[in-house]
């Protein structure tokens, strides 16, 4: 029963709904009652600094009044602007003395007087703190209500103002979770990271896009500032989860290709290049023919030729109703192309309306070797071919012999 005031005091300590603490020398909080974790939120847990969570005006006070409480034995009272749970700041009076061992630092917190609250708010007018709490309730209602938001502000030294938003539980976390904490510590596995977070603060305006904690976000930052032209001392984040859009791109990205591979097969086989005789080509087009398709036949009939050593290409156009004018140009110089490689282009089956595109063209047409149809072409490849052979067969007797010795 010796241990029992000890337990009862400390469950007294952990239900209290006054604001007490004990605290390093230092200033880090090493035990906080009920009512001081209830206000404070988890800022006030875990060895936080009272200088880290006291609003940047009021950290030198604070550090001048904590050096004065720890040269004297009697309490010392004082001030101060200290972040509360939901990141906003409530202005308290703090009265705290050394422990009799001198080892620590025993305080309590309170409401500040109205005299202090009104001198730390004597430069707004009340207008100017009403439009103040009109915004910080808009931002709360946006982190409690846009489904895939979370908004995060950072203080000049990385540390966690504001965390919240419903798109916090989606990555695993708690809302609030990280008030209080270094965004550096958090995230010093990645040095990278941490060297673009030092280009935050020079008053840019970003967005980026990434990956963390298991999600895709699209992040805006922006500079935050006490006053309009002063120094940065804080940064403003507000990140979009965008997953499921970001699944349903790639999934989209992914039916494009699988379009874009059944169109090549269907213009493949819909300009086939078939060897129609030993060195002659034959390459039927059929439907409508544009630029893009023109100069893919193009690229793969001149590849042919050469693979082929084909004496002869034939351009079929007799299922072609109707050219533009690029595309009669195209036909023209892929004649003029083959020619270059040593056959011959032969076009085919040309209808009345694609040959008046051509002529409009005003193109040089003479050395275009034009037939009918697909048979007259074949006739005349075939022709061409044995009479060449036959010539040179014929020729060979006719040469002079060597004379006797």
């Amino acid at each position: 029963m010796e241990s029992a005031p000890s337990v009862l005091l400390g469950e007294l300590f952990a239900r209290t709904p006054d604001l007490l603490f004990i605290a390093s020398p230092e200033g880090a909080l090493l035990h906080g009652s009920g009512g001081l974790r209830e206000a404070l939120g988890p800022g006030a847990e875990g060895g936080a600094l009272l200088a880290d969570l006291a609003h940047p005006d009021d950290r030198a006070a604070l550090s001048a009044a904590w050096s004065t409480l720890l040269q004297r034995d009697e309490p010392v009272s004082f001030s101060v602007r200290l972040r509360d749970g939901g990141g906003a700041y409530r202005a308290l009076s703090c009265s705290a003395s050394r422990s009799s061992d001198r080892g620590a630092v025993l305080g309590s917190l309170r409401p500040a007087p109205a005299a202090a609250s009104s001198a730390m708010t004597s430069a707004m007018t009340e207008k100017e703190l009403s439009t103040l709490q009109l915004k910080a309730r808009i931002l709360d209602g946006i982190a409690e209500h846009v489904d895939p938001l979370t908004i995060w502000a950072l203080d000049r030294d990385g540390i966690y103002l504001y965390h919240d938003g419903k798109a916090v539980s989606k990555a695993g976390l708690k809302r609030g979770q990280y008030l209080g904490r270094s965004v550096y510590e958090i995230y010093a596995a990645s040095p990278e990271a941490a060297a673009d977070m030092q280009q935050w603060y020079d008053g840019e305006v970003r967005r980026g896009r990434g990956e963390a904690h298991g999600a895709d976000w699209d992040t805006w930052l922006a500079p935050l500032r006490s006053q309009p032209a002063g120094p940065v001392d804080g940064v403003l984040g507000v990140s979009l989860d965008v997953s499921d859009s970001r699944l349903v791109e790639k999934e989209l990205r992914v039916q494009l290709d699988q379009i874009a591979a059944q169109q090549k097969v269907i213009r493949d086989l819909s300009t086939p290049i078939i060897e129609v005789w030993d060195g002659v080509l034959t390459l039927p087009m059929v439907g409508t023919v544009d630029s893009v398709r023109t100069a893919e036949v193009m690229d793969s009939l001149l590849a042919q030729i050469v693979e082929k050593r084909a004496r002869f290409a034939i351009l079929d156009l007799t299922g072609v109703e109707v050219v533009d004018t690029r595309v009669a140009s195209h036909l023209v110089q892929l004649i003029t192309a083959i020619r270059l490689l040593g056959a011959d282009g032969i076009v085919a089956g040309i209808k009345p309306t694609v040959a008046q595109t051509m002529v409009a063209l005003g193109l040089d047409l003479t050395q275009l070797n034009t037939q009918r149809n697909l048979r007259a072409a074949l006739n005349y490849a075939i022709r061409a071919m044995t009479g060449a052979q036959g010539s040179s067969s014929a020729a060979s007797p006719a040469l002079p012999r060597k004379p006797a010795p």
